[in-house]
């Protein structure tokens, strides 16, 4: 078998996905509906938590340096600026090698005294560093040993006691469900049993299986496999994973079986989640690198959740703050704004639009209402198009110069959208009576992230009406890229040219 190269097979090309059926989403059993509700709520990241901590210890080591230097000399005086650099410095480096020594893995900070080697290690390598990089520089006579003596203490206290603490948080997270990572077995039989026994035995993991997935009947595929339940089948499993928060889908088929293997994945690659294969009982051996563990179960990662752990923490910081600048800067123009539609025609000034937001969840999108109040289409099931006698003489200019969307900073604010990403599109917006979904092959994959105020089609040209099937495929194709190629200075690359690409009014009315 050929690696699967997810690239090759799952690109935003059309040719390479599976057409989806959007208008018929397949219904739920009773048993998987009840799983489903009852895995609705979100849980903590470990990465995250993971995140948080590495925040948490760095200050905490900074701080350990200047209670030490404030207990030996007293006031803190600008001339010592070399200890703040030493106390910031330090700490950054120690991260580093805690880092390195999988130190933050979520097993080793269940067992803090497992790791308490480990921890001192590094915190003593950090401060032989420093002395070696004093004395290279010769700088060591600047320095209080008495002082370097009381932060190592201290720091190493401060930090211990700090993992004690999270090692209780985190094990009374496990034990109500607020901390877990969720999978879901894709494939049944024995190949499931062997790696359903092979995760639950092993110690401190965080994954908890939810069910069961298979095409299979049940003379192929038991109903129930090491206890657990089949909850139905693939195209069920897309369903069930937009009602349940899953963040892992495990495939038991054996590595072998290429075409089954990528005939699975072609329906599973649009959902918002990592996609592992199970490698414990194949006798291929691929890069070290290409594998993952649950503890020690081996699998091929396939897919990622694009945007997860530290990542959606920067992104979310990102949305906040920018959003705040945006409010800020253009409350002006939106109080102005107001002030005119009110005075252009009657109704709210503001216009509320479902649209399919993260994971296919419909969510509710601002705007200010550039049509007439009695000929609004929520729903946005007809097309605006040019010369369109719905929209008031206010509306053409809002929605010319793209004013009528600048509300939605407040819904990148509160969430539901980020400042950055695939737009979202109404749920019954259409091409020639054609559902956007019924048009595009993969259409839903631009789910995998949070819809955008602005995205990378836009500035591409791609904005305003979508009258033919063309225009909507380029958008899903230039959706796909940005989603594949995420990265922070991308999000500040489009956000920044954004302003500039709205010149271009051709395709907006």
């Amino acid at each position: 078998m050929n690696n699967i190269d997810p690239a090759e097979h799952f690109s935003s090309r059309p040719g390479h996905r599976l057409k989806q059926d959007a208008g018929n989403p397949a219904v739920l059993n009773e048993m998987a509906r009840h799983a489903a509700a009852q895995l609705g709520t979100q849980t903590l990241s470990p990465a995250a938590v993971q995140t948080v901590l590495r925040l948490i210890e760095f200050i905490i080591l900074i701080v350990s340096g200047l209670v030490a230097y404030r207990t030996l000399s007293g006031p803190f005086n600008i001339v010592d600026w070399h200890y703040y650099i030493a106390f910031t410095v330090g700490p950054a480096i120690a991260i580093t090698f805690l880092e390195f020594s999988n130190c933050y893995q979520i097993a080793a900070l269940m067992r803090p005294f497992t790791t308490f080697s480990n921890t001192l290690l590094v915190w003593a390598s950090t401060f032989a560093l420093m002395a070696l990089a004093a004395f290279m520089l010769k700088v060591g006579e600047d320095f209080s040993r008495l002082m370097f003596g009381l932060w190592f203490v201290g720091g190493f206290a401060s930090s211990f006691i700090l993992r004690l603490i999270v090692a209780h948080l985190i094990r009374r997270w496990a034990r109500n469900g607020r901390m877990e990572r969720r999978a879901v077995i894709v494939g049944g039989g024995k190949s499931a049993e062997s790696l359903i026994r092979a995760i639950e035995q092993q110690p401190f993991n965080d994954i908890r299986i939810c069910g069961i997935f298979d095409d299979r009947d049940d003379k192929r595929s038991p109903p129930l496999v090491a206890g657990y339940p089949k909850l139905g089948t693939i195209s069920e499993l897309i369903e069930f994973a937009r009602i349940a928060h899953i963040d892992m889908l495990l495939v038991s088929l054996p590595v072998t079986a290429e075409q089954r293997v990528l005939q699975l994945l072609k329906k599973l690659w649009v959902l918002p989640v990592d996609i592992r294969l199970s490698a414990q009982s194949s006798a291929l051996q691929f890069r070290p690198r290409a594998y993952s563990y649950i503890g020690s179960v081996p699998l091929l990662d396939i897919f990622d959740k694009p945007i997860d752990g530290w990542s959606s923490i920067a992104k979310r910081i990102f949305d906040i703050t920018f959003s705040l600048i945006g409010i800020l800067a253009f409350s002006p123009i939106m109080i102005a704004t107001a002030i005119a539609i009110k005075l252009d025609s009657k109704g709210p000034v503001l216009f509320k639009q479902k649209r399919h937001g993260f994971n296919n969840e419909v969510i509710e999108v601002y705007k200010f209402r550039s049509m007439y109040a009695d000929q609004s289409d929520p729903t946005a099931k007809k097309t605006v198009t040019r010369n369109d006698p719905r929209v008031t003489r206010v509306g053409r200019f809002i929605r010319k110069t793209s004013i009528d969307e600048l509300p939605q900073f407040f819904n990148a604010l509160f969430g539901s959208l980020s400042l950055v990403g695939p737009r979202p599109h109404a749920v019954a917006a259409q091409s020639h009576n054609l559902l956007y979904a019924e048009v595009v092959d993969g259409y839903f994959a631009r789910h995998k992230v949070k819809p955008g105020v602005t995205g990378w089609a836009q500035i591409n040209g791609w904005r305003g009406e979508m009258d033919t099937d063309e225009k909507i495929r380029m958008r899903t194709e230039l959706d796909l890229y940005y989603i594949e190629n995420w990265s922070l200075l991308f999000d500040l690359r489009i956000l920044f040219l954004t302003p500039i690409r709205l010149l271009n009014t051709e395709n907006a009315y």
